[in-house]
């Protein structure tokens, strides 16, 4: 069974930086695309940036410049970096892998528990 663990949120001031973290475990051979996604109250779940195996990114227009991705493809870990953080950031984050190949086979779309990040004053 695949988990996916999260950690870094909080509360951050305008302006501030945060960074998320996610450790995937498990029978994992191979992991491809990586991502985080975000969801703040009354809203739908949006991408906020992916990562693929030979690391190319691709990024929300409202995070380009402020927010990075990275990964560590030994540990099968995901992180993001977020600065310039802004009130309009807060929401629940969440890491998300669409594909994994693990010793039984490819398996679909495991989530982590979610992180909190709440910037305000």
């Amino acid at each position: 069974q695949v988990q996916l663990v999260e950690s870094g949120g909080g509360l951050v001031q305008p302006g501030g930086s945060l960074r998320l973290s996610c450790a995937a475990s498990g029978n994992i051979v191979s992991i491809n695309a990586m991502g985080w996604y975000r969801q703040a109250p009354g809203k739908q779940r949006e991408l906020v940036a992916q990562i693929n195996s030979d690391s190319s990114t691709g990024y929300a227009d409202s995070v380009k410049g402020r927010f990075t991705i990275s990964r560590d493809n030994g540990k099968n870990m995901v992180s993001l970096r977020m600065n310039s953080l802004k009130p309009e950031d807060t929401a629940v984050y969440y890491c998300n892998v669409p594909l994994i190949l693990t010793d039984k086979g490819f398996e679909y779309d495991y989530w982590g528990q979610g992180t909190q990040v709440t910037v305000s004053s």
